[in-house]
């Protein structure tokens, strides 16, 4: 076998045994935990485990004999999980690496691969961190803050430790292209002097200590008057037996955020742009939600998407954040016109279909930044008053899905 075949080799066994803890992650983590797999105690009435149910991928097909216990065929997702993802990690190297996929056509590749390895990295971690949320909330329609609040901190130390861990664009000059740099805050312009000021640390203290806000558990009611609402809402924050852990999080953070801030360069650059992103995808679904809510009546997105959205801002910017966004329901309408068919289940979980759209930009970003994307955010601040004309938009568009479900429905359940 030669070299490269070893390393492909290599890659599918690590792949097939991080499919395994990945697979251990979404029982375990799942918010009804089930003693499902190698890692956990059997069922009482299950024979002892052996040492080669261990094994990735050839383990689940011993464990066929607890299919009693907990379904029949239950070992062919975890088995498919392990499988798929030793290929899938393999397949985004050669893409990554060798064929450079991500680079755009008219710029040769560096001569350092540095910044594929980086992105390689990149996006292997945040495909098994989706992987996750993805099966629990289709199991459960949840998605664990476990995977997603941790997930998105990592990111953060990812970002400012390696900065060529971010999506490449083509630098150019003019309209010439003239080597690879990293996806920024201000692509397709340039850098903004100002934010490596005290500005750009305002910036990104003030979209960390949102994120830390946002995931820390609060209550508050407004049947008392706004000015109770404040009061319970402090209250219960403080109340909140955590809040010890988010506050060290906090301070912790936001001194590691101005030490990078203070060496400045590329590493102060992509984490300020990876807390932009991380701000910019949380707040959209934010949004999302509470505009979905008041137009259905309803929860209308889950705050696990909330999170979900802010974990892959890190990763991949703010603007990949709205491709993701708009690819997002063309991933899903077809599943959900298929489910409701299939099932009348009028349900579904928003979560996996954020990961799919997600992937969808991570393999085909080179045609979809230079092709579709750039041309778009080189308006500039046109780009967000058309998001919030969108915004408005979707409002009405669900008061009008409201009505028409409510007619539709009561007319189906008054012919039953």
């Amino acid at each position: 076998m030669t070299l490269s075949g070893l390393l492909y080799l290599a890659i599918f066994v690590l792949g097939a045994v991080v499919g395994g803890q990945l697979n251990r992650a979404i029982y375990r983590l799942a918010w009804f935990s089930r003693p499902i797999g190698p890692w956990s105690a059997p069922h009482p009435q299950a024979p002892p485990r052996r040492m080669s149910d261990r094994i990735p991928v050839l383990g689940w097909w011993g464990l066929r004999r607890e299919a009693a216990f907990h379904g029949t065929g239950y070992w062919i997702r975890p088995l498919a999980i392990e499988l798929l993802t030793g290929i899938g990690l393999a397949l985004l190297y050669a893409w990554h690496v060798p064929a450079a996929g991500l680079l755009p056509d008219a710029v040769p590749p560096p001569e350092a691969p540095g910044m594929l390895y980086a992105t390689y990295l990149a996006h292997a971690l945040l495909i098994c961190l989706m992987i996750v949320a993805t099966f629990i909330d289709l199991d459960e329609q949840t998605i664990p803050d476990a995977i997603t609040l941790p997930g998105t901190l990592l990111g953060l130390l990812l970002m400012a430790a390696w900065p060529a861990a971010a999506l490449p664009i083509a630098a150019t000059v003019g309209t010439r292209p003239v080597g690879i740099e990293p996806l920024r805050l201000t692509s397709p312009h340039d850098w903004a002097g100002y934010l490596d000021g005290s500005a750009g640390l305002a910036l990104g203290l003030a979209a960390f200590a949102a994120w830390c806000l946002a995931i820390w558990p609060k209550t508050a009611t407004l049947r008392r008057g706004l000015r109770k609402a404040l009061v319970y809402l402090v209250v219960s924050m403080f109340r909140f037996p955590g809040r010890r852990t988010l506050l060290a999080i906090l301070a912790s953070g936001s001194a590691l955020i101005t030490l990078v801030w203070l060496v400045g360069g590329d590493h102060w650059r992509s984490l300020l742009t990876a807390l932009v992103g991380m701000a910019v995808g949380g707040g959209l679904i934010w949004l999302v939600r509470l505009v979905g809510q008041a137009a259905l009546g309803k929860e209308a997105m889950g705050f696990g998407d909330v999170t979900l959205m802010a974990m892959i801002g890190v990763y991949l910017g703010w603007q990949s954040t709205l491709l993701v966004f708009f690819m997002a329901p063309l991933v899903a309408v077809v599943v959900c016109v298929v489910q409701w068919a299939l099932t009348r289940r009028r349900d579904i979980a928003f979560g996996p279909y954020l990961c799919g759209a997600a992937l969808i930009l991570m393999i085909g970003w080179s045609e979809i930044w230079s092709q579709r994307a750039q041309p778009i955010f080189s308006l500039g601040w046109l780009v967000p008053q058309v998001l919030f004309f969108c915004l408005i938009l979707m409002g009405g568009m669900l008061s009008l899905w409201r009505v028409l479900e409510q007619l539709l429905f009561s007319s189906h359940d008054t012919r039953s």
